[in-house]
């Protein structure tokens, strides 16, 4: 035996002799008592986890969010958003929204011969023109309306410069000669579409002339679609075609948040915010649709007065009580330019606006000064 092992035993010897029977006892025993504890705790603590591993796990209970779906129409995309609890059901709805979009535009596109318009436009000139469908001469009526308020600035009629502007599928970065330019001028007119409404027929006066209604039939159909969602059941949702956009209710709690676009920014950067609910806007802005020559902008917005793009603004928005009427106002304002326009606004009530002008500046009509949060001011560029 070594010495330490010696030591130890001498050590235990006299514990035993020196410490009483039962102090040994209790002592043994607070060590046993300790050790159950502890192992009662431990398997405490393992419990609930081990309960959770076990159980079958409950799915959380359905709750409102927002659902999302797109569809490309009318030459542009079309977003559909609702905050609602059943996927299911609103994505059918929304499926027979965006057919409603497509029947739209098949009645009113000049990209197909068939349409209404299309049919209107091969008669120009006759004594007597195609019989068509009430809804489209209601279109008609709201397009003439926008011209009659902003002076002709709205002009349907500008589809006559089709094929010699080229914005589209047919951009080559080539502008058109300023003669041809005039020759067309000539036949832009928005008197000279003539509406009988008890034959339901609608003509052009003048061989040549056409119209298009790519400026007003998106906020038709916005229109259209958002009083479908509404009589579907869905209170909290956003139309939007292209620029033109309704906002329906509330997200949860706090109302839509709603940008405008920066005309030199990305597709993704808003220089301005605002809060809405239950609102209407269209935006028209020299950014779609264009060639850059010379160190110049050409856009697709044309006045009807010179057959060339609208030179005096680079966007505007415009809120009204329905998407149609807005459009047309935002095309014309555009044209009429930021004094003019914003002066014609004023007058109208319950129509707001917020125009950037060519040089970059900001202008905001009375009603919207409170609402709207200028995130940053617009990229400066050509």
């Amino acid at each position: 035996m070594s010495g330490a092992s010696e030591a130890r035993s001498e050590m235990c010897r006299q514990y035993n002799r020196n410490t009483p029977v039962v102090t040994r006892l209790l002592l043994a025993w607070a060590a046993i008592v300790a050790t159950l504890v502890a192992t009662w705790l431990a398997t405490l603590v393992s419990l609930p986890v081990a309960w959770a591993q076990t159980q079958p796990q409950t799915p959380d209970a359905p709750h409102d969010h927002v659902i999302e779906r797109t569809h490309d129409t009318m030459g542009t995309v079309i977003v559909l958003k609702a905050w609602a609890e059943d996927d299911a059901q609103v994505v059918g709805i929304f499926a027979d929204a965006f057919a409603e979009f497509d029947r739209i535009d098949a009645l009113m596109t000049t990209w197909t011969a068939d349409s209404e318009v299309s049919r209107i436009n091969a008669a120009a000139g006759a004594k007597q023109g195609p019989v068509v469908s009430d809804e489209l001469i209601g279109v008609l009526e709201s397009a003439l309306a926008a011209s009659r308020l902003t002076g002709g600035a709205f002009d349907i009629t500008v589809g006559a410069f089709s094929g010699v502007w080229k914005f589209d599928e047919d951009n080559d970065g080539t502008l058109p000669d300023d003669k041809l330019v005039q020759e067309r001028r000539k036949l832009v007119s928005w008197r000279d579409v003539v509406i009988d409404k008890k034959q339901k027929r609608v003509r052009l006066r003048r061989k040549g002339q056409r119209i298009t209604l790519g400026g007003i039939a998106k906020g038709y159909a916005v229109d259209r679609v958002t009083a479908m969602l509404r009589k579907r059941g869905l209170a909290d949702f956003v139309v939007q075609a292209g620029g033109d956009m309704y906002v329906s209710g509330r997200r949860g709690d706090r109302k839509w948040r709603v940008g405008i676009r920066d005309p030199r920014g990305s597709r993704s950067d808003f220089f301005a915010m605002a809060e809405v609910e239950d609102a209407t806007f269209s935006t028209s802005g020299d950014y779609e649709r264009f060639v850059v020559k010379d160190g110049k902008r050409y856009h697709h917005i044309l006045d009807p007065r010179t057959g060339y793009p609208a030179p005096r603004c680079r966007s505007v928005t415009v809120m009204a009580k329905d998407a149609v009427t807005a459009e047309g106002l935002t095309k014309g304002i555009f044209i009429l330019g930021p004094e003019a326009g914003l002066k014609l606004i004023e007058k109208l009530p319950g129509v707001e606006a917020v125009v950037v002008d060519s040089d970059n500046q900001v202008h905001v009509s009375k009603g919207l000064k409170d609402v709207l949060k200028i995130v940053h001011p617009p990229t400066p560029g050509v």
